[in-house]
């Protein structure tokens, strides 16, 4: 007779964050960590998985049933780190990494072959500065090449589920045999590449070669529900314990990304799109949304022979809209902060009303102040009247799979919905400029990198970005048109480490239930803490410190907590 074993399980119960013995009965045999069970909790049969080794005991229950394989026992590791990080339970990560039925047996995985590509020299790992019309699929060749082992899987995340089916694609028809992220048996037996977007980077990989994040400065590895951890950094905490290299391609280099080894190949950085600048602070009264210079470049653009030509951005970003003057078209902005400011009863003030006053132009002393942004149904009207063409408006709100005119006007929705153009105008860049957020710049910049891909690189000579503005020599404009970010960047680190930002700092935004009071018991000698009407922003020097301070105290079960 076997002697007899117990095992350490976490239970597939949200607000049950602890772990629980049971005895393994010796019909069951071997249970290795991560392997899914179900047991006996409080009379009700839920799902458990195992993580640890217990010791035997005879007042233990016995595990009910197994219910096969479950994540790798790196993966069961790595849910406990994210669950520290991001201030949540190992449920959440556990369950990223489970099969969504049960998984017995797994397919024997084909062999990777070996293939050629055009970029010969592989980057240092880490950071890659490119150019938003970088095609991801050389640097993924070349890693693959260098990593490639017998057993072992290739890890490549990109930001939307379209692009990912896309880069399989193409890796298949060079012989490459690659599973989605979804496909959770491959994942597990070993394919030679795994693709997928955010969720991916929980695949089920039990032998990680290394690891690809494409466009990583894309806010969709981010989760905005809770708990709101980050692709990249599961990726390189992954990689770290793994001990391979990780490589992460990002057109815009927040203080984040460069903090890390950072590296730049000229062939990989040259390629941004063609950027022309309209300044609206001298425009007519009488032109419409699209200026003139837009409106010629529309025009030729619905005379080529690209099925959506004109694509029109309209920013969703702030509180509220714009104001300019009618004068000499000056945007108003608050003289302590520099943000938008807005009309407060019969005065002018930003968000933070750091100086209310008067309404009257800083610039030409005039009176009057029109707003100057719409919404997406105006703004869409409008541009069909321009253009005589009829418009597709893409938001949130409207269906994915829908046929679109060959002008769409729309949010930033419309990144997922067109995939090539001849033109895109950004119908009011200081929407983004002016954003009241430390990453409006940065913002900005993305957008029109995303832009750049629907376009193309100069080089190219194949569309053009047309950004309408009352702010023309601002240093993010002029950056972008000279395709060069650093100036840019080296200003945003320097204010990260002014502020305490992240890399410099750490932060964490609360609200629901309860905020007040839960701040209120927080050690003040370790965090600070700002109110921001019914939230509350934590700061801390480091994550470490944050996520010991919140985790110091019970958390009231409505209570968001979203660290950065």
């Amino acid at each position: 007779m076997n002697p007899p074993r117990a095992v350490r399980v976490v239970t597939d119960v949200t607000t049950l964050d602890r772990e629980f013995d049971y005895l393994v009965p010796e019909a069951m045999g071997t249970l290795e960590v991560g392997a899914l069970v179900r047991v006996d909790l409080h009379n009700r049969r839920v799902r458990a998985w195992v993580v640890a080794e217990a010791e035997p005991n005879a007042d233990l229950k016995p595990i009910l049933a197994g219910r096969g394989l479950g994540p790798p026992p790196d993966l069961v590791e790595l849910s406990d780190w994210a669950a520290q990080r991001w201030v949540s339970t190992r449920v959440r990560f556990l369950r990223a990494a489970s099969p969504p039925r049960i998984v017995r047996d797994l397919p024997t995985p084909p062999n990777g072959p070996d293939v050629g590509g055009s970029l010969t020299l592989v980057p240092p790992a880490g950071v890659v500065e490119v150019a938003p019309t970088t095609d991801p699929l050389d640097l993924v060749l070349a890693v693959y090449r260098a990593t490639r082992r017998a057993g072992a899987s290739l890890l490549v995340l990109v930001p939307t589920d379209g692009r990912s089916r896309r880069l399989r694609g193409r890796l298949e028809r060079r012989g490459i045999p690659t599973a989605s992220g979804e496909e959770w048996e491959r994942a597990r037996a070993g394919w030679p590449v795994v693709v997928g977007t955010r969720g991916a980077a929980f695949a089920p990989i039990e032998h990680l070669a290394g690891a690809v994040v494409v466009d990583a400065d894309d806010d969709g590895y981010v989760s905005t529900a809770a708990p709101t951890w980050n692709a990249l950094e599961v990726v390189r905490e992954r990689a770290r314990r793994g001990g391979v290299p990780w490589w992460a391609t990002a057109s815009v280099l927040d203080p984040v990304l460069g903090a890390a080894t950072t590296s730049r190949v000229d062939r990989l950085a040259q390629g941004w799109p063609e950027i022309e600048v309209v300044d609206r602070r001298r425009a007519d009264p009488h032109d419409g949304v699209l200026s003139r210079a837009a409106l010629d470049a529309a025009h030729r653009a619905l005379a080529g022979n690209e099925p959506i030509a004109v694509t029109v951005l309209h920013p969703r970003l702030g509180r509220g809209r714009l104001l300019a003057c009618a004068t000499c078209g000056e945007l108003q902005r608050c003289a302590v902060c520099g943000l938008a400011e807005r009309e407060v009863g019969a005065s002018l003030q930003c968000d933070d009303a750091h100086e209310p006053r008067e309404r009257f132009c800083r610039s030409c002393g005039a009176t009057r102040v029109r707003a100057v942004r719409s919404g997406v149904t105006t703004l869409a009207r409008d541009v069909a009247a321009q253009l005589g063409q009829p418009v597709s408006e893409v938001t949130s709100q409207t269906a994915p799979d829908g046929p679109l005119e060959r002008v769409v006007v729309g949010t930033e929705s419309l990144w997922g919905r067109v995939r090539r153009t001849a033109l895109v105008v950004v119908a009011d860049f200081d929407e983004y400029l002016l954003a009241p957020r430390a990453t409006a710049r940065r913002d900005a910049l993305r957008a029109l990198a995303r832009a750049g891909r629907l376009v193309g690189g100069r080089a190219e000579g194949r569309g053009r970005i047309i950004v309408q503005t009352r702010r023309g020599d601002d240093p993010v404009v002029v950056a972008a048109q000279r395709g060069d970010l650093r100036a840019v960047r080296e200003e945003d680190t320097l204010v990260a480490r002014d502020l305490g930002l992240a890399p410099y700092g750490a932060t964490a935004r609360l609200h629901g239930d309860g905020v007040a009071e839960f701040v209120g018991v927080l050690d003040a000698s370790r965090v600070r803490v700002r109110f921001d009407g019914d939230r509350a922003e934590v700061h801390a020097p480091d994550v470490a410190t944050l996520v010991a301070t919140l985790r110091a105290h019970p958390r009231p079960p409505g209570l968001r907590v979203a660290v950065e």
